[in-house]
């Protein structure tokens, strides 16, 4: 916040508070400025979610303040997010810091609180009197606080989090015109996602905040801007990310993913604060809940440094399987050849919690090089625990220990992700068993709580290569899910959802296991196994259209025997049930053998169908009983669908042509030859007329006859089409017929022209007061005429009778876009009407097609849309005469046009408002009564008055006038 400047008496009582201060032996360093950065870290009591844990860290000016000792936070007040406070919370420790840090010491606070109840994010925050002095990016930093904030969610979902932990310190060093690199070495204990947002540095009134009910209201530090704004400057060489643009304008990112801020480069000296926010993400199903943030503000101290950047490098990213040793090299250079310490930072690196933890050992740098190299090897063995979807972040930090005067350390970190996977599931088997599979495999190594092992299967086998990066199975792989197991399990029997495997195909099985949120992850995927069912399956051969009838046509059904494995007989009692459905979204399949089919036959004759208003599916069960033994399970596989040939046919006359289009569902591919097409001619006789390509499901063809025979108008055509399928062999031939398909190439009506006689609306109102009084049950008439077109071509001028429609061309109250639908109106034999409105909220208002009909029924297309609309005319008398003589005793517009809504207000002379109403469109105002009353006591007397006309007309837009005149009453 900005402080205001202390009026002189504010100056006195000032010095007046200070000496009793110094008089009670209190120190005034507690309200100097001083705080430099902090954060806040949360952890929620496993054995109750609504308790938390708080670890709170304060970085403060280690320089002396005016009375030689440096300003001091011994006890702070935190705010819960809930509307309550905690005051007097004692500093746990305090620490002076060493090396480039050695102006500031490290302060830290614990503390703990229980909500009452759930919430998805409570605040739980702190306001420190004050800032640093002297900060460049935010002026007058001396005089506001310092606000950071940690949120933490209380809910059933999520029974225990703890929010993430930021490593490395938040004090930093740069050097003039030189990268600066800092990364906050966050880590997640719970392997919860992570993203990294920059933010303005905040301030916030501690008194204000406790009047409004321990509610802090942050806002912005006044004058805040981002460090690049502040100290200028240009971009120098680096090798990124972002890689810099040597000469364009600086910049200050933070990278949303890894949290590494670059500023690439300062110019200004001095010190810079900002803040970034870590949120917290627990994926939970298929979406990420946000569960948690950490706020941040950090310190840069930007220095004349007399010294260059060393430069580290660091492996790059990398999947391991659990149980895998990962041994890495770190190395460092300095171009000044000077010494460099070698630090990581990270949840596996002590004092991360994470177990087991990692080792880095340094190997001092080493001087016959140049520059000289200091090592770092990595050592981790990660565990089963250690699994998960979120890689482990470790950071590396080389800082150089310039042994001249006035340099200042500097420092280069880098990020290394390592993710843990599953090992594969091993040893996997698979053996047939009948039409099953029996699949085994090992037990698995990694037993987590809630780790689920899935298994999938895909025809055909294919060897993969192993990517450790890779886990689970792709949906793009063409494997499908067919099992989620417990983790522990260790065979399954595949029946393929109770049809069983299909005998002679190959099927390959692969598995993994997926662990448990919130870490979540998986392993990689097995070897596939693979198996080859012996024997062959049924397979249907036709589905085939005898006879087109609607109550007795024919279709025939064949299929071929199937073939045992080998050492795996059919067992008797062993035949078929075959069972349609007419075709449709959903089929329903019913049996239609009484007696199963047996063995050795494959054709079924299904007549008494209806196959020339519907096309038919079946699908066929081969049954036999799964043992030599009378009385053993039967065992059952389903062949199919596979349905009959769908012909269907569109006639334009206009274009003398018929379109014909045909579908199916079948098992075999018909794609590869092209399909038939015979068209019955004048002898009664079906020829082919043509072939067409189709797909697998099917195709189209037009026909236009020939230049010889073309189709012609008023002729019935019917066909049929020829599939010719194969199951992959060149010189197999499944022939298949549709139904027959008729269809008239009918002439169709010519479309008419419609007329609407219109109103000149502009002469009306040029006229408006030589026009007679509206009378009070006013009719409208509209005059159509209509006449054929000559659309479409080859179109039949014989007609039988003309639909004519209409619809009130009126905007409908409540609503400026919607209109009333079209009705029929009348069905005429002339070409001519005069259509009568005596709705006067209508008016003549209104839109009209017709539509041509021939004596067989068949119709034309729409005619054009003819519209008229109500003229907007609206004329007051100046006088009337209420003394009930039953003559001109209310007011009224002696000319209106229809009127949906009038407001209406008199006024006398001297401005008072003496009536006022909108009950009536036509007002109709008896010259007395209070506001929106008629004949209620006191009447207008004789005179001259003045009126304002809100008028909206019932026209197509709705139309809006204001009218403003004078009326005489008269009695």
């Amino acid at each position: 916040m900005n402080l205001p400047l202390l009026s002189r008496a504010g100056r006195a009582l000032l010095v007046v508070v200070l000496g009793m201060v110094g008089l009670l032996g209190l120190s005034p360093t507690a309200w100097a400025t001083h705080i430099r950065a902090g954060d806040i870290q949360a952890t929620s009591d496993p054995a109750d979610p609504r308790h938390f844990f708080f670890k709170m860290v304060l970085y403060t000016d280690a320089t002396t303040g005016p009375n030689g000792t440096p300003a001091d936070t011994q006890e702070v007040t935190i705010f819960f997010g809930d509307g309550t406070r905690t005051d007097g919370i004692q500093r746990r420790d305090k620490i002076l810091l060493t090396g480039a840090a050695s102006d500031s010491y490290l302060n830290t606070y614990f503390f703990e609180h229980t909500y009452n109840g759930p919430r998805l994010l409570y605040r739980v925050s702190f306001i420190g009197e004050n800032r640093k002095k002297d900060l460049v990016n935010i002026p007058g930093a001396a005089n506001q606080t310092f606000y950071i904030f940690t949120s933490v969610s209380v809910d059933p979902a999520v029974p225990f989090n703890r929010t993430p932990v930021l490593a490395n310190p938040a004090l930093n060093k740069a050097s003039r015109q030189q990268v600066f690199v800092h990364n906050p070495g966050a880590f997640d204990a719970d392997g919860d996602s992570m993203s990294y947002e920059l933010r303005p540095s905040q301030q916030s009134d501690l008194q204000e905040a406790i009047r409004n009910g321990n509610q802090p209201i942050a806002v912005n530090c006044s004058g805040f801007v981002y460090p690049h704004l502040a100290a200028g400057g240009q971009q120098v060489a680096y090798n990124g990310p972002p890689a810099g643009q040597v000469g364009q304008a600086p910049i200050f990112r933070q990278d949303p993913i890894t949290g590494t801020i670059v500023w690439n480069s300062p110019l200004t000296l001095g010190d810079y604060n900002v803040a970034f926010i870590v949120r917290e993400w627990r994926k939970t199903g298929s979406r990420y809940l946000l569960i948690g943030e950490v706020v941040r503000d950090m310190q840069i101290t930007v220095r004349n440094a007399n010294n260059v950047r060393p430069i580290l490098k660091v492996p790059a990213d990398i999947c391991v399987v659990a149980g895998t040793p990962v041994v890495k090299t770190i190395t460092a250079t300095d171009a000044d050849n000077d010494p460099i310490e070698l630090t990581a930072f990270g949840g596996i690196i002590p004092p991360g919690t994470i177990q087991p933890s990692a080792t880095f050992t340094i190997t001092p740098y080493s001087p016959p090089l140049n520059p000289p190299v200091t090592r770092g090897i990595f050592r981790w063995t990660p565990t089963c625990d250690n699994i998960s979807a979120q890689p482990y972040q470790v950071l590396f930090k080389a800082e150089d220990i310039p042994p001249r005067n006035g340099a200042t350390p500097l420092a280069d970190e880098l990020s290394w992700r390592i993710r843990v996977v599953g090992p594969a599931p091993q040893n996997v088997q698979v053996a047939q068993a009948g039409t099953r599979a029996v699949l085994n495999w090992d037990a698995y190594a990694c037993q987590n709580p809630g780790a689920r092992l899935l298994i999938y299967r895909k025809e055909g086998c294919t060897i993969t290569p192993v990517d450790t990066c890779v886990t689970g199975i792709s949906a793009s792989s063409g494997f499908i899910n067919i099992a989620n197991l417990p983790v522990g399990t260790r065979t399954f029997t595949d029946d393929f959802g109770g049809k069983g495997l299909e005998r002679g195909k190959t099927y390959s099985y692969r598995l993994f296991v997926q662990f448990a949120l919130p870490k979540g992850g998986a392993s990689l995927a097995s070897r596939e196994a693979c198996l080859t069912v012996g024997g062959k399956p049924a397979l249907f051969k036709n589905v085939t259209v005898d006879r087109t009838n609607p109550t007795n046509g024919q279709i025939t059904v064949k299929w071929t025997q199937p073939v045992p494995g080998l050492n795996s007989p059919f067992n008797n009692p062993k035949g078929y049930n075959l069972f349609r459905s007419s075709v449709r979204a959903t089929p329903k399949f019913k049996r239609i053998t009484a007696t199963p089919v047996a063995f050795d036959d494959t054709t079924y004759v299904d007549q008494g169908l209806n196959t020339q208003d519907s096309a038919y599916i079946y699908k066929l069960e081969f049954f036999n009983n799964a043992l030599p033994t009378p009385g053993s399970p039967v065992s059952t596989e389903t062949t199919g669908p596979a349905s009959s040939v769908r012909l269907l046919a569109t006639a334009d006359p206009a274009n003398l042509r018929i379109t014909l289009s045909w579908t199916y569902e079948v098992p075999w591919d018909n794609s590869l030859r092209p399909v038939v097409i015979y068209r019955r001619d004048a002898n009664g006789n079906f020829v082919q007329i043509g072939t067409a390509p189709t797909t697998r499901t099917g195709g189209t063809y037009e026909d236009r006859g020939t230049t010889a025979l073309p189709l012609r108008v008023g002729q019935n055509y019917c066909y049929y089409v020829q599939t010719d399928g194969t199951y992959g062999k060149p010189d197999q031939r499944l022939i298949n017929l549709s139904q027959e398909r008729c269809v008239r190439l009918q002439e169709v009506p010519c479309i008419p022209v419609l007329r609407l006689k219109q109103v000149n609306c502009d002469s009306l109102q040029a006229r408006l007061f030589e026009l007679d009084a509206t009378p009070l049950n006013t009719t409208y008439t509209n005059n159509l005429s209509w006449t054929l077109s000559s659309l479409p071509s080859n179109c039949s001028r014989k007609i039988a009778a003309y639909r004519l429609y209409y619809r009130p061309n009126v905007k409908v109250e409540g609503n400026d876009t919607a209109t009333t639908r079209f009705t029929l109106l009348a069905t005429l034999t002339g070409q001519s009407y005069a259509h009568t409105i005596n709705n006067a909220a209508i008016g003549a208002a209104g839109c009209y097609y017709v539509v041509a009909v021939d004596s067989a029924g068949a119709a034309s297309g729409p005619s054009n849309i003819e519209c008229k609309d109500n003229c907007p005319l609206f004329l007051m008398p100046n006088i009337f005469t209420p003394n009930n003589d039953g003559k001109n005793d209310k007011l009224r517009p002696k000319v209106a046009s229809p009127i949906r809504k009038t407001r209406f207000q008199v006024f006398n002379r001297w401005g008072v408002k003496v009536y006022e109403s909108d009950a009536d469109p036509l007002i109709n105002w008896d010259g007395g009564g209070p506001t929106g009353e008629s004949n209620k006591g006191v009447k207008a007397v004789d005179g001259v008055y003045y009126y304002l006309a809100e008028v909206e007309f019932a026209d197509a837009v709705g139309t809006k006038k204001t009218y403003k005149g004078w009326v005489e009453i008269t009695r």
